[in-house]
């Protein structure tokens, strides 16, 4: 596969660690996700994850901490939350990630579910279904950014979802990778490499005040 343009790396980017920080990010989210209960805010359980970032041995953050509950599911990245907003007994919430651990750059992302909603389940499900749909055509056909991003939306319609056209994924690598490179995968007209490119995919209920959302780095088995 030709590799397309805006994928220019540093001379310390290595493969390897590109998957270190992937791991160690989400071993960030789930600790989180044990300190998540009814009641909390967003600002009180980004309190807590500063203190599981220090635990993981973190070097920084290379994007702000997003932890959206409720209502807050359906807002883009660079919406303000409402910070009235409380995690309910029967809700939903979403924990995003930009770690850099060994100079190199994770992102994770992922929706999750507290008590008894079975539609915010079936959202959170769906979010995590068609991206593993999504990187599964890739990794197939080697489709581009663009034609990923609209297999994504004529998907999420068909399962009854609305998908945010307004997320589009982004490069990462070793850190600042803005340095090199910057871009959105969506608007990329070539097949992305493997290890380069976060796919986010966000969802929402097409009537209801709730979304989801899970992003992750589009990689192959050993990197191919």
């Amino acid at each position: 596969m030709a590799t397309p343009s805006g994928e220019t790396v540093g001379q310390r980017f290595d493969p390897a660690l590109m998957q270190h920080a992937r791991e160690k990010s989400w071993a960030a989210l789930h600790r989180i996700r044990e300190r998540m209960h009814p009641g909390i805010s967003e600002d009180e359980a980004k309190t807590g994850a500063a203190e599981v970032f220090r635990e993981l041995g973190f070097e920084r953050l290379w994007h702000p901490v997003l932890i959206r509950i409720g209502a807050n599911t359906t807002k883009t990245y660079r919406q303000r939350s409402d910070p009235s907003v409380r995690l309910g007994e029967n809700d939903s919430y979403f924990i995003d990630l930009g770690l850099v651990f060994d100079g190199h750059e994770g992102d994770v992302g992922e929706t999750f579910v507290v008590g008894h909603a079975p539609e915010r389940q079936a959202c959170a499900d769906a979010a995590r279904r068609l991206f593993h749909e999504v990187a599964e055509v890739w990794r197939v056909q080697e489709l581009s950014g663009q034609a990923l991003y609209a297999f994504a939306g004529e998907r999420a319609q068909a399962m009854g979802w609305r998908l945010n056209h307004e997320i589009k994924g982004h490069r990462v690598g070793d850190f600042p990778h803005s340095v090199h490179k910057a871009g959105d995968l969506g608007d990329l007209e070539a097949a992305p490499s493997s290890g380069l490119w976060i796919l986010e995919i966000q969802i929402a209920h097409p009537d209801k005040p709730f979304g989801a959302f899970y992003e992750d780095l589009l990689s192959r088995p050993s990197g191919k």
